[in-house]
């Protein structure tokens, strides 16, 4: 909330106690004074021209006029609380093909989360070991599920190609072309009901998804809180 501070300027009242003494000097000093008398005047003191006027008592300065408050503003309204627009479901996107490092993969449901863990560190562990800092976020690229398990690549983005690649590495290229983008928030547990609410919309919408989904993610999987993931869901159409 932004506060104002009002400043009222208050005008005092100029005295004219010292106008109102000059235009009396000036008028006595206009005035005649008395003819003498060719006779010799008795010794009696010259008539008085009168007491001297008394100075006017110093205008007592009137009490400035004060001005009336301006009509107070009506209150400031707390800053509303930030508004968190919805995430994108079912949002139309255009995925770019990037150079990436790749670990492929498998791993059964009850282990699903450990198992991409553990790519993605062994991925970031050669990047790091050979100084190359990664170009974008980490991915995974299911390439084929089901009842048991999934196999999938791990992907990081690079620019520069690392050297001494150990088994199941290689580089390639990640995934492009046209996706629907979907936002996951929370724990790799819960997202049984994101695939779900997936494969419902795709139904109302009469959409037809090719074999693979891409999962980026947005938060960093090796230091965060599993329930405060963020995951982008990409499911390219056919």
């Amino acid at each position: 909330m932004t506060v104002r501070s009002f400043r009222v300027a208050l005008a005092a009242l100029l005295p004219a106690a010292a106008l109102i003494l000059s235009f009396e000097a000036a008028l006595a000093q206009s005035t005649p004074a008395p003819a003498v008398s060719a006779s010799p005047a008795p010794s009696s003191p010259a008539p008085s021209a009168g007491p001297a006027a008394s100075p006017a008592p110093p205008a007592t300065p009137a009490p400035a006029a004060s001005a009336s408050p301006a009509p107070s503003a009506a209150p400031a309204q707390p800053p509303a609380a930030d508004v968190q627009t919805a995430d994108p479901f079912g949002e139309p996107f255009t995925l770019e093909p990037k150079k990436v490092l790749i670990a492929k993969g498998s791993a059964n449901w009850d282990a699903a989360f450990d198992a991409l863990i553990e790519s993605f560190k062994t991925l970031t562990a050669l990047l790091d070991k050979q100084g190359i800092k990664p170009t974008g976020n980490p991915m995974i690229v299911y390439t084929s599920t089901d009842d048991n398990g999934f196999t999938f690549l791990a992907e990081i983005p690079v620019e520069q190609e690392p050297k001494n690649l150990a088994k199941g590495m290689s580089i390639g290229q990640s995934p492009d072309g046209k996706a629907l983008k979907f936002v996951h928030r929370g724990s790799y547990d819960n997202m049984d009901n994101t695939y779900e609410a997936i494969t419902n919309h795709l139904d109302e919408k009469r959409l037809e998804a090719k074999d693979t989904f891409i999962e980026e993610y947005m938060t960093d999987p090796l230091k965060t809180a599993e329930d405060k993931l963020v995951i982008n869901v990409y499911v390219p159409l056919k």
